[in-house]
């Protein structure tokens, strides 16, 4: 990212539809210059939707929620951001800032699918949870300095 770099585990045997789209989309460049355009203090960094002009990205087909896998909004994981629809994720993925347990799927509700966790450049992530944000094109919290994700490298299992 323009703010430094990040690093993500991945867990294909708990989350197998969200980890291929994913990884789909990234090996296809789509993550490649947008921004993370909804930053919410001690809580996620959200990315994967818009350029820094605040252009969104062409929707995606959505995939199912793979929220009763067992993982949880805990800090540092990784996870898909969804409408009030339970299976409507595409691209939007979010980096939770601390545990967000409120997040996950309970008896009478799905939850947000956790597919992962950043296994480096964790204070990359909390500097980007604390930019100034502001509205800009009708959505609130958007950083005032653009954090570019520049380039997404999907690396083998294990490491480069």
């Amino acid at each position: 990212t323009s703010a430094g770099d990040i690093s993500l585990e991945l867990w294909p045997d708990k989350a197998p539809q969200t980890v291929g789209n994913f990884v789909g989309l990234a090996r296809q460049g789509f993550y490649d210059g947008t921004i993370f355009h909804r930053v919410v203090t001690g809580f996620i960094i959200q990315g994967g939707g818009y350029l820094p002009d605040m252009t969104a990205k062409p929707a995606r087909p959505a995939i199912p929620n793979e929220s009763g896998n067992g993982l949880a909004n805990h800090r540092a994981t990784i996870a898909m951001a969804r409408t009030t629809e339970p299976h409507s994720a595409d691209a939007q993925f979010y980096i939770n800032l601390a545990d967000n347990v409120t997040l996950d799927p309970k008896p009478t509700r799905w939850g947000y699918a956790v597919f992962g966790e950043v296994v480096e450049g964790m204070e990359v992530v909390d500097d980007i949870g604390h930019r100034a944000t502001a509205t800009r094109a009708d959505l609130q919290d958007v950083p005032v300095q653009p954090v570019v994700i520049r380039k997404v490298v999907v690396l083998p299992a294990g490491g480069p």
